[in-house]
């Protein structure tokens, strides 16, 4: 059992980041039900488990939010909850009569999670966006990119997950731990653009400090330096090094056969010098193929990995011997994380379908079998 098994967590359905940080807290032990839309249903049975990873670890209720014995099937589930989380544009869960007054009114001690790209105020705050608007705003993804080039958005990562649902997620635990001593629960406003602009904080210090410069691929860290990059191999793969500290990088040049050209070893930090710098690491690296720098670096103090694709990375045998990877329901996945010594993190069920467990979830969580068939009757739940 999870650190956070016990607590119980209503997640209304949405896309991206809410669901990120639902899955993280279902791996960490939460009981999360998922209040999906009850025209998203389907009518037949389904026969596997849904492929969408983000899902995983839930058991799922079909409602109709837009009925009002939906809505109070809701918020009767709210009155056994530690917590809810939703993401919808500000205003609109209040208008469907499950916001934060609606739902803790119910419940005094409930968490209310709210996941946006803009947060519930500011100018921005009605508009529609996605990941790539909420980083390019918090001024995180104007630093992203090579020399020369335009900001390149780094997937979804920093706006829609690490800013965004693990955000929530840590908001939420945060605001669980406070309501057990106080009795009270209160609302978790994580914004997407205040979450991408806190995974910079160490750029904008190196920023103000003059360590840092607006333009792109100059930098320390933005493949500016020669010593910090990925570089193409004989057989058009990559690898990546990350030799910061001068004993790393006296290694980085041992290995790689460069410990005798005096401009290398002489001008480590010279950022005049690293566009040429970079091009002779760089004629090296292309001399070997990947697996032949693999046997001369890895597990060497030169802070090298070599890039591998989304299909070799879970047969890697770190991330085996880690359990990096997980397999459920027949399906390959990163399993959960952090770990934990005594309570581990575990992924309880594969994902489920719109619907696949109303009957069940509502039972458990104290319907009636009576009331359940007139909900079903009247449209309410699917």
């Amino acid at each position: 059992m999870g650190p956070l098994a016990g607590v119980k967590i209503i997640e209304i359905a949405g896309i991206g980041p809410g669901p990120f940080g639902a899955m993280m807290l279902s791996d960490l032990g939460a009981e999360v039900v998922r209040v999906d839309r009850a025209g998203s249903v389907r009518a037949e049975a389904p026969t596997g488990p849904s492929g969408d990873f983000l899902n995983r670890g839930r058991r799922s209720v079909g409602v109709d939010l837009k009925n009002p014995e939906g809505v109070e099937a809701v918020l009767r589930l709210v009155e056994s909850a530690d917590a809810l989380i939703e993401g919808f544009r500000p205003g609109v869960a209040e208008r469907l009569g499950i916001g934060p007054d609606a739902c803790i009114g119910r419940n005094p001690a409930l968490v209310y999670g709210r996941m946006t790209g803009w947060g519930q105020d500011g100018p921005y705050a009605g508009a529609a966006g996605h990941d790539i608007n909420y980083v390019a705003l918090s001024g995180t993804l104007h630093a992203i990119g090579r020399r020369g080039e335009a900001p390149l958005p780094p997937l979804n990562l920093v706006g829609d997950f690490g800013g965004g649902g693990m955000l929530l997620a840590l908001g939420v635990v945060a605001a669980l731990f406070e309501a057990r001593s106080s009795g009270q629960g209160q609302v978790v406003d994580a914004a997407m653009v205040d979450g991408s602009a806190l995974l910079a904080t160490m750029v904008h210090a190196m920023y103000q400090g003059g360590g840092w410069f607006d333009e792109r691929g100059v930098n320390l860290l933005d493949t500016g330096a020669h010593f910090y990059d990925v570089y193409e191999t004989a057989d058009g793969r990559y690898v990546s090094i990350g030799s910061l500290e001068p004993q790393f990088y006296a290694e980085l040049l041992r290995l790689a056969g460069l410990d005798d050209d005096d401009e290398l070893v002489s001008h480590q930090h010279d950022r005049e010098r690293w566009p040429e710098l970079k091009e002779r690491v760089g004629a090296v690296f292309r001399s070997k193929t990947r697996d032949e720098w693999c046997e001369l670096m890895e597990h060497s103090d030169v802070c090298f990995a070599p890039v591998l694709s989304l299909s070799e990375a879970p047969r890697h045998p770190h991330n085996v011997a880690r359990g990096t990877f997980v397999e459920v329901a027949g399906m390959t996945q990163p399993g959960p994380a952090p770990r934990f010594s005594r309570t581990p993190a575990s992924v309880d069920r594969p994902p489920a379908h719109p619907g696949e467990h109303t009957d069940e979830v509502l039972t458990s969580w104290g319907f009636a079998p009576g009331d359940i068939e007139v909900l079903r009757d009247r449209g309410a739940i699917a």
